[in-house]
């Protein structure tokens, strides 16, 4: 047994598959479209993982919870990238490109090296060695 996907619903689907692909090395399938309901939907192969799956429909109601806020459910989505330089790059890179910066880069008590930024539609990504 394994998670085969995570999905996500966006409101901006181009502009998050291109987020991903171009800041995660994401390699984006064919685009999916269901006209009948106004369905669409891009999976991305980012590593070895389970795949990721950005769906959009009109109609889609913004979450009113603060991403920066911890509550109940899944929180974020985690992505080793091989090293603490590697860490702090990327966790740059998105920031300069307008992302805002939840947790700089920082050693945890667990052991992890790991920072934490928001994505285009406020979704909380992990950043770790």
């Amino acid at each position: 047994m394994h998670i085969e996907h995570i999905a996500v619903w966006t409101g901006e689907l181009e502009e998050l598959k291109d987020f991903y692909a171009t800041h995660f090395k994401a390699i984006v399938g064919e685009k999916y479209t269901d006209p009948q309901i106004q369905f669409e939907s891009y999976f991305l192969q980012i590593g070895s993982g389970p795949r990721l799956e950005l769906m959009h429909m009109p109609g889609l109601h913004k979450s009113l919870v603060d991403p920066g806020v911890i509550s109940i459910g899944i929180t974020h989505l985690s992505f080793s990238v091989g090293s603490m330089e590697q860490v702090d790059k990327l966790t740059a890179q998105l920031e300069t490109q307008g992302c805002q910066v939840v947790d700089r880069p920082h050693h945890t008590g667990d052991g992890y090296y790991e920072s934490c930024v928001l994505d285009p539609d406020g979704n909380r990504l992990e950043i770790s060695v």
